[in-house]
């Protein structure tokens, strides 16, 4: 029994992974339980943002607000993920083929897509600065939401405005980041006692994370099952997914190594690891649809990434 538990620890991610795609496909493919499918779907989106919430909240138990400070290798991130979204924008504005324009809107999604909120916990576990992890989701988020409503239009002509489309997004990045961020710090200095007690119990927050990604498969492999592309198309998306994954983890490594150790395991899961269900969002919102599967397809590659480093951390 002790080795069982210590093969689900040390391999958590992969078996929430495999959970996750086989309980929307016994689901999908058994119909007697299609009735309670809305049902289920609601319950795993909105328990996917509560463990998200509390995850949040249990890592910025760790940051106090004068840890939060931004750094040189900040902004090059910054400029990679803004530089490769523009320049695929303008290379799909001028681009035809429907196809090829959905396989461009997929890498343009994966570049810009926001950091993972929960990424503070792998980086954490990996021996990264999680105070400047935290800094750069603030920083990518805020990026975001300015950015995409001024370059997605050009992609995809919209009637709605600049600042409708910012208030759009910021409504629906924002209290997910600000309400643990502002709720853990009420409690360092109006609880001290409680906030102590926290700091010895945010290993949890990797639990929770597991937990979280089952729903975010489900969610993932619902998107991927319902799009309704062929193999081909599904094939070609993955392989740019996985590509940009593979790259945008590269790069934050080789950015971060410039400074220190800690610097490119902070840096690369910043880079790397991403907010997979806003990218869903983002594709059915302003983008073509089926693009929504690149979500569920890097959902999968980072969290292999995620399991690999993690594997290699235990060796080491």
């Amino acid at each position: 029994m002790k080795s069982l538990l210590q093969f689900c620890k040390d391999w958590m991610l992969p078996i929430a992974i495999t959970i996750g795609v086989c309980l929307y496909l016994v689901y999908h493919y058994t119909p007697a339980l299609y009735p309670v499918g809305p049902i289920c779907h609601q319950i795993v989106a909105k328990g996917q943002q509560i463990f998200i919430g509390i995850m949040l909240f249990l890592q910025f138990v760790k940051v106090a607000p004068t840890e939060v400070k931004v750094k040189r290798w900040h902004i090059l991130l910054l400029l990679f993920q803004a530089l490769t979204f523009v320049g695929l924008a303008l290379i799909a504005v001028y681009v035809r083929s429907m196809e090829a324009k959905i396989l461009l809107e997929s890498a343009m999604l994966c570049l810009i897509c926001p950091t993972a909120s929960a990424s503070g916990v792998i980086t954490d576990k990996l021996g990264g600065n999680i105070s400047e992890n935290m800094t750069y989701v603030a920083l990518i988020n805020a990026m975001g939401t300015f950015l995409i409503p001024a370059i997605v239009p050009l992609v995809h002509p919209s009637d709605i405005g600049f600042w409708a489309n910012v208030w759009i997004i910021a409504r629906r990045i924002f209290p997910m980041l600000l309400l643990p961020c502002f709720g853990a710090w009420f409690v360092r200095y109006a609880f001290p006692k409680l906030h102590g007690w926290l700091s010895r119990y945010t290993w949890w927050a990797f639990y929770l994370w597991s937990i979280g990604l089952i729903f975010a498969m489900i969610l993932a492999t619902r998107a991927l099952v319902l799009s309704g592309l062929s193999w081909i198309v599904v094939s070609l998306i993955g392989i740019i997914t996985f590509a940009c994954c593979f790259i945008q983890f590269a790069c934050g490594h080789l950015i971060g190594r410039r400074y220190s150790e800690v610097t490119r395991i902070t840096a690369g899961q910043a880079l790397g690891q991403k907010n997979t269900g806003f990218l869903i969002w983002l594709a059915y919102s302003f983008l073509t649809p089926v693009t929504a599967i690149a979500g569920g397809l890097y959902s999968i590659a980072h969290n292999l990434v995620n399991s690999w480093e993690l594997y290699q951390k235990r060796i080491s």
